[in-house]
C-alpha cells in the first residue's frame, strides 16, 4: 500500500476514537449524550472498515487479470468472512447471555432449585459462539 492510503487509514481510525469521545465529553448534559456518541462511534467505525475494505480489494487494475491477484482476492474475502462469522456470533451470543442471565438471576433468587435448569438456558446461548468459531475454522480451512 501506498503511504498516502496508510496515513489516510491510520487518521480515520484515529477519528473513529476520538471524535465520540469529544461528542461525549462536549455534548449536552442529557441522556441522548450517549445515544448521540454511540450513533458517531458505529458511523465512523463502518465508514472505516468500508474505506479499508475498497483498499484492500481493489488491488492494481493491471495484476488483477493475473492468477496471484485472484487468489489474494479471494483469500481476503475468506479472511473477512471468518472474522464475521465469529465476530457476529459472538455478538449474538453476547445478546443472548445477557438477557437469559439477568432472568436466570431474577428466578434464583426467587427459587434456589432452579440453579440447574437455569444455567442450561445460559449455557445454550453461549452455544451460538462455538458455532460461530467452528464455522470460521471451516472457512480458514478451505483457504
Amino acid at each position: 500500500m501506498s503511504l498516502l492510503v496508510k496515513i489516510t487509514l491510520a487518521a480515520a481510525l484515529i477519528l473513529s476514537i476520538v471524535v465520540p469521545f469529544g461528542a461525549f465529553a462536549f455534548g449536552e448534559k442529557t441522556k441522548g449524550r450517549y445515544k448521540k456518541a454511540l450513533g458517531i462511534n458505529i458511523f465512523l467505525f463502518l465508514g472505516t472498515i468500508a474505506v479499508s475494505s475498497i483498499f484492500m480489494f481493489s488491488g492494481d487494475a493491471v495484476a488483477a487479470e493475473t492468477t496471484a491477484a485472484a487468489a489474494n482476492s479471494v483469500a481476503g474475502w475468506g479472511y473477512l468472512a471468518a472474522a464475521l462469522s465469529t465476530g457476529l456470533a459472538c455478538i449474538g451470543g453476547g445478546i443472548a447471555v445477557s438477557a437469559a442471565a439477568s432472568a436466570a438471576l431474577g428466578a434464583i433468587s426467587e427459587d434456589g432449585s432452579i440453579l440447574g435448569k437455569s444455567l442450561i438456558f445460559v449455557g445454550l446461548a453461549e452455544g451460538v459462539c462455538l458455532y460461530g468459531l467452528i464455522i470460521s475454522f471451516m472457512i480458514l480451512g478451505k483457504l
